[in-house]
């Protein structure tokens, strides 16, 4: 019997991370499934009582069946935020653009995982692909730590920090020391840029270390580093995502 609460489909590809709202939501008397790779079972189409959590590729095969929608911030989100909210010059350019660059060089597709995210020693480097596509490329930085932030009609309704020094180490963003300083900028990121972004969608934050000075231009102590899709069931008049946070 489906349950009263709904159920939360994982992709086929676990991660790490996908534990986190599986507990969350099985705290709340959902029903959490992973999704096998070929279809959508029966019982879980269409009842809009779905939510998702997984990569957008995957996403792109079974949003329809599961009756959820994706919310997708642009491709070109991050490199078109002003200096003062990145702290480095990111853009997107086609691969064999690309591929001329001197390095060092941080470089990754723009919203899917063809290649993985790395820094590269030039732009030779870069791994094919099919076509020409677009590669996102920016300034190697060190993250001293770095955020992930839930937000819903631009508020956080909840976060995390998930990696101290490019390593996994998750801590509750609520009673973090740099609690404030990661809402305070959040608030000011959302009230220059919000009008950008999807009305609920995840935004990665992070501290620079050292910060990013140029001559001319103090380095703000976070600065925004990626947004991402964030999957919603389909309904008509609310902007409500989940499952919820705690």
């Amino acid at each position: 019997m489906p349950s009263r609460a709904g159920f939360l489909a994982l992709a086929p590809h676990r991660s790490t991370t996908a534990a986190l709202p599986a507990d969350a939501a099985r705290r709340r008397s959902m029903e959490v499934t992973v999704l096998p790779v070929g279809t959508v079972p029966d019982r879980y189409r269409e009842r809009c009582d779905g939510h998702y959590y997984g990569g957008p590729r995957f996403a792109a095969r079974v949003a329809r069946p599961l009756g959820v929608a994706l919310l997708e911030p642009d491709d070109g989100w991050l490199d078109a935020l002003p200096y003062a909210f990145t702290g480095r010059r990111i853009r997107r350019l086609p691969l064999s653009e690309a591929r001329r660059l001197p390095g060092p060089l941080f470089a990754k597709p723009p919203t899917d995982k063809s290649f993985p995210a790395a820094v590269f020693g030039s732009g030779a480097e870069l791994p094919p692909a099919a076509g020409d596509p677009l590669v996102q490329v920016g300034s190697v930085v060190t993250w001293a730590e770095e955020f992930r932030l839930f937000l819903l009609d631009g508020e956080i309704r909840t976060g995390s920090r998930y990696a101290v020094h490019g390593l996994l180490d998750a801590a509750p963003l609520a009673g973090h020391p740099q609690e404030s300083a990661v809402r305070a900028f959040a608030r000011r990121l959302t009230a220059s840029c919000g009008a950008t972004l999807p009305g609920a969608v995840v935004v990665d934050v992070g501290r620079i270390s050292p910060p990013a000075r140029p001559p001319g231009r103090p380095g703000p102590g976070f600065l925004a580093n990626r947004a991402r899709p964030f999957h919603r069931k389909v309904t008509r008049h609310t902007s409500r995502a989940g499952p919820p946070p705690e």
